[in-house]
This record gives C-alpha cells, structure tokens and sequence, in this order.
C-alpha cells in the first residue's frame, strides 16, 4: 500500500513525525510532502499568486512552499509517479472539531486527496485542558494504526473523507471508538489594535472559543467521554432541506 502524508503544522512538526511512524506500521512506501513553514488555520487554499518552491529532503519526503491544498496536488501530480492508495494529514497539533473543520488546513489536505479522486483520512490530536496545553502524541501514535487499518480496508465512497480526533487522555484511559457527527462550537473573534516601535497601529486577530451545547453522538461529547472521535465529511455542501424550500419560493 501506497501512502502520502501531509499536514499543516509544517515539514518539522512533531506531529508529523508521529504519523510517520504510525504510517510504517501499515507499509514500506511511505510519500511525505508537507508545508516549508505552519499553514495552520489557512482552510483549503491554493497558492496562485507566486511560485512554489520545492526542496528535497531525503529520499520521498520533500517540503514545499505553500498550504497542505498545494502540498497533496504537488505530490499527485508531480513527484509520485502512481497515486497513492491512501492520504493521511495530520497528526495535527489540537484537535479539528466542530465549525473548526472549515478553517483547518489539516481536513484541507484530506479533501484535497478526496477531491483527487483518493481515499483521505485527517487525524487530529486534542490538546489537554488548562495553560500547558499539552499535546499526548502517544495516545494518537497507539491507536491510530488499528483505526486506519480499518479504514484502509473499508469503501470508502467518492466525494467523502474521515476526520479523525483523538482524544487528550493517556493512551491506556481511552474510552474507545465512536463514529460521530460535526458538534458545535461558540465563537468570539475580534482585532485588537496594538502599536508598534514607531507608533503605528497594527491588529492582531484574537480567537477565543468555548464548547457548545454537546450533542449526542457529536464529535465533542465524544472527545469529553475521552473516545476517539470519528466523523465522515463529505465535499457535498448543498443545503437540500432549504434546495427544496427554495425550489418552492422561485417556483
């Protein structure tokens, strides 16, 4: 089996090591191209108003200068010379939850494999709570083999994708596995305007963010039973419900 790994944090991200290692537990041909520097929040993004610059690292593992999006059609259409039979982006750093599925550029280089025509898997790692936000790569690293064997193996239908979350208890504490739906988080952005040495205004995005209500059966209320969370996403955004209802109103 043929993989390709990509991820957002970056080429020298420690969660890309991990998937390296948890990608040799499944096979020998193991394709890495990933992001010169940290793509993180930049969604499903191309790169069209400068060049790409691709550096060779060793042997199938190269860094590139654009998003996880540039990164998977570099390597599909360029550098392997038959597709992979699976994409893997990830190991992310923090979990890919909720309405955050639409700004992470991990689930980017997974849709981007799904819209290549190839079976796509993100992988996410929640961080724990409190300020040291600590990231245990080990619990990722010892249950994502056995997710993704099974996944390897299951149809897959086109147009979808898997964005897989784990949990941030010990590898030995978790609860097990559910497949979920997209919970729902609640969002306070804003631009604080700061000065710099000279005096002038510049604006830094402030982020902050807090659990919605936890749905039965959502990808959060599995991460807060300490479950590894499993949601199949499809590239299909039609609302049909309000297609129908509009199909009424211009009729």
């Amino acid at each position: 089996m043929r993989l390709l790994l990509t991820n957002d944090d970056g080429i020298h991200a420690e969660g890309l090591q991990v998937l390296e290692r948890i990608a040799r537990t499944m096979s020998d041909d193991v394709w890495v191209v990933a992001p010169e520097t940290d793509q993180s929040g930049l969604s499903h993004s191309l790169t069209l108003s400068s060049p790409l610059r691709l550096r060779k690292i060793s042997e199938k593992r190269f860094a590139l200068s654009g998003t996880p999006t540039d990164c998977v059609i570099m390597a599909v259409k360029r550098l392997m010379d038959s597709p992979p039979d699976m994409v893997l982006s990830g190991v992310n750093a923090g979990q890919n939850i909720c309405d955050d599925v639409t700004y992470s550029g991990t689930v980017a280089g997974a849709m981007e494999g799904t819209m290549l025509g190839l079976k796509s898997v993100a992988l996410s790692q929640q961080f724990t709570r409190g300020g040291d936000r600590e990231t245990l790569w080990e619990t990722a690293e010892q249950h994502a083999p056995a997710v993704l064997d099974l996944l390897a193996e299951y149809q897959i239908p086109p147009g979808h994708l898997v964005n897989v979350n784990f949990p941030a208890v010990p590898a030995d504490a978790v609860r097990g596995v559910e497949v979920t739906r997209q919970g729902k988080l609640d969002y306070s952005l804003g631009m604080e305007e700061r000065r710099d040495g000279r005096g002038f205004p510049y604006f830094w995005l402030t982020f902050g963010r807090q659990a919605g209500e936890e749905v039965e059966s959502s990808d959060i209320a599995a991460l807060s039973a300490g479950k590894i969370s499993v949601t199949p996403l499809h590239l299909d955004l039609t609302a049909h419900a309000l297609r129908e209802g509009l199909g009424d109103l211009f009729r």
